[in-house]
C-alpha cells in the first residue's frame, strides 16, 4: 500500500482496497467520489488532479507525506500572503466565478455529491462512526449543530469552528454507513446544514477559502437531501462572504441563485431573507431604486412567513433582523448615495439593537458600528464615538474577525473629523483594536 501511495497509483490503492472487504460504495463515501468514477479507477484510470488526490489521502485518513502531497492549508495562507494584492485579487475573483458555476450546477442540475466539484470541496479526517445509522444517529448530529450555532451567535466563530469541524469529521463518515432511505436523506441534511455552519463560522474567523470549501460541499447535501429551502440559506450566506469582500456583483449572482432555490422551497421566510439581501448588494452599488423595491418585497414575504416553524438555519431571521438589514441597506445607501438615508437608518438600527439580549453580541457589534456611521453622517460626532467606543467594547470579548472588519468604514468616516476631539479618540481607539486582530 506503502508503495502504490508513494507513485499516486491509486487503482492499486482501490484493488487493495476492496482486497480486505472494503466496497465501491464505501470508497466512493470516503472519497467524495461517485461508484461510477471509483469503479474507472478500479478498471486502471489515472487520477492526476492535485485537489482529486488530496481529497482521497484526506477520505482514507492518509498523510499527506505517504502521497508526495506536503501543501496544506497552513502552507497555502503563508503563501498567500506573499502574493501581491493584484494578483489575490484576480485569484478571488477565479475562485467566486468556479464556485458560482458550480452553485449553479448544483441548485438547477441534477445532484452532483461525490462529483469532482472544484477545490472548494473539503473532506476531514475521519473517525469512527457506525456501520449502521439510524434516526438517533441523525439526531445527535442535528443536536450538536444547534448547540453549536448558538456558541457562534454569542461569542463568534472562533470560540467553535474548531468544534464545528471535528463533529463533521465524525458526521461524514456516517454517509458510508447503512441506513434506510429515510435515514440517509435526513443525514444529507443534517450533514449540509453542520457544513453550512462550518463554512459560516469559517468566513467569521477570516477563513475565506475554508468557507468556501463548506459552503460548496453543503450545497452538494443539500441538494442530495433534497432541501431547497437549505440550498437557498447556504447561498444566502456565500453571497453574504461576497458582500463582505466588497465584491457586491457577484454577491448579487449567487443571492440571485439562491433565489430561485428559495421560491422552489416555498418558503416566504427564505425568499425574504434572498429579497432582503439582495437589497443590501444593490445598496452596495449605489443602486437605491432597486434597493428599496427589494427590501420592500423582504418585508412582504416576512409578514406572510411562519417563522415558528422555520427550521433551524433560518429561524435566526425574525422581526429583529429584517429591521437590522433595513437599517444596514440604509446605511450603505446614506454612504454611497445620500446622507439623506440616516434618518431611515437610525430608528430601524436602534431598534434592532434594543431588542437582542446578551446572546446575539455579535449582531449588537455590527448594528452600534452602522448606527455610528450614521450619526458621524449627521454629525453627531459626541453621541457617534460613544455609539462606536460601546461597539468596541462589545467586540473586545468575541472571536471575530468580521467585526473587526466591519468597524473599517466608521474609522474612515471618524479619519475625516480628526478636528474633533470625539472623532479623533474613536479613530485611534479603532486603529488599535483593527490592528490587533
Amino acid at each position: 500500500m506503502r508503495d502504490a501511495l508513494a507513485s499516486r497509483d491509486i487503482s492499486s490503492v482501490y484493488r487493495l482496497l476492496r482486497r480486505q472487504g472494503v466496497s465501491q460504495r464505501q470508497i466512493a463515501a470516503l472519497t467524495g467520489q461517485s461508484q461510477s468514477e471509483v469503479s474507472e479507477i478500479l478498471k486502471g484510470r489515472q487520477v492526476m488532479a492535485y485537489d482529486v488526490l488530496t481529497r482521497i489521502a484526506h477520505g482514507l485518513g492518509v498523510p499527506r507525506g505517504y502521497m508526495g502531497l506536503a501543501y496544506d492549508e497552513a502552507t497555502a495562507v503563508r503563501v498567500a500572503a506573499s502574493v501581491d494584492d493584484s494578483k489575490a485579487e484576480e485569484e478571488e475573483s477565479v475562485k467566486r466565478r468556479k464556485f458560482l458555476a458550480h452553485a449553479a450546477a448544483v441548485t438547477v442540475g441534477a445532484a452532483v455529491l461525490g462529483a469532482d466539484s472544484g477545490s472548494w470541496v473539503t473532506h476531514p479526517t475521519q473517525t469512527p462512526a457506525p456501520g449502521r445509522i439510524g434516526m438517533t444517529d441523525v439526531r445527535q448530529v442535528e443536536a450538536a449543530t444547534r448547540a453549536l450555532r448558538a456558541l457562534d451567535y454569542q461569542y463568534g466563530g472562533g470560540s467553535c469552528r474548531d468544534a464545528v469541524v471535528a463533529q463533521l469529521s465524525w458526521g461524514q463518515q456516517m454517509l458510508g454507513a447503512s441506513a434506510t432511505d429515510v435515514v440517509r436523506d435526513r443525514l444529507y441534511v443534517a450533514l449540509a446544514d453542520l457544513h453550512n455552519l462550518a463554512g459560516w463560522t469559517s468566513f467569521d474567523t477570516g477563513l475565506v477559502d475554508s468557507a468556501r470549501n463548506h459552503f460548496g460541499r453543503a450545497l452538494e447535501l443539500a441538494k442530495q437531501g433534497k432541501n431547497d429551502g437549505l440550498v437557498a440559506n447556504i447561498l444566502y450566506r456565500m453571497g453574504r462572504v461576497y458582500l463582505h469582500q466588497d465584491a457586491p456583483d457577484d454577491a448579487l449572482k449567487v443571492f440571485q441563485l439562491g433565489q430561485l432555490a428559495a421560491q422552489d422551497s416555498g418558503s416566504e421566510l427564505a425568499v425574504g431573507i434572498l429579497c432582503a439581501n439582495e437589497a443590501w448588494a444593490y445598496a452596495k452599488m449605489g443602486t437605491d431604486d432597486q434597493a428599496l423595491k427589494l427590501l420592500g418585497r423582504a418585508r412582504d414575504e416576512f409578514s406572510r412567513a411562519n417563522v415558528a416553524e422555520a427550521p433551524a438555519w433560518a429561524k435566526f431571521f425574525d422581526e429583529v433582523d429584517l429591521s437590522a438589514i433595513v437599517g444596514t441597506v440604509h446605511t450603505e445607501l446614506a454612504q454611497t448615495v445620500d446622507p439623506k438615508y440616516t434618518r431611515f437608518a437610525v430608528p430601524a438600527l436602534t431598534k434592532a439593537i434594543n431588542s437582542w439580549g446578551e446572546d446575539m453580541a455579535r449582531n449588537r457589534s455590527f448594528n452600534l458600528t452602522a448606527l455610528s456611521i450614521n450619526h458621524m453622517l449627521e454629525g453627531d460626532l459626541d453621541h457617534a464615538a460613544k455609539v462606536g467606543s460601546h461597539a468596541v467594547d462589545l467586540s473586545e470579548s468575541l472571536k471575530s474577525v468580521r467585526t473587526r472588519d466591519r468597524m473599517k468604514p466608521l474609522k474612515k468616516e471618524a479619519d475625516k473629523r480628526r478636528n474633533n476631539p470625539d472623532a479623533r479618540e474613536l479613530s485611534d481607539r479603532l486603529a488599535k483594536f483593527i490592528s490587533a486582530a
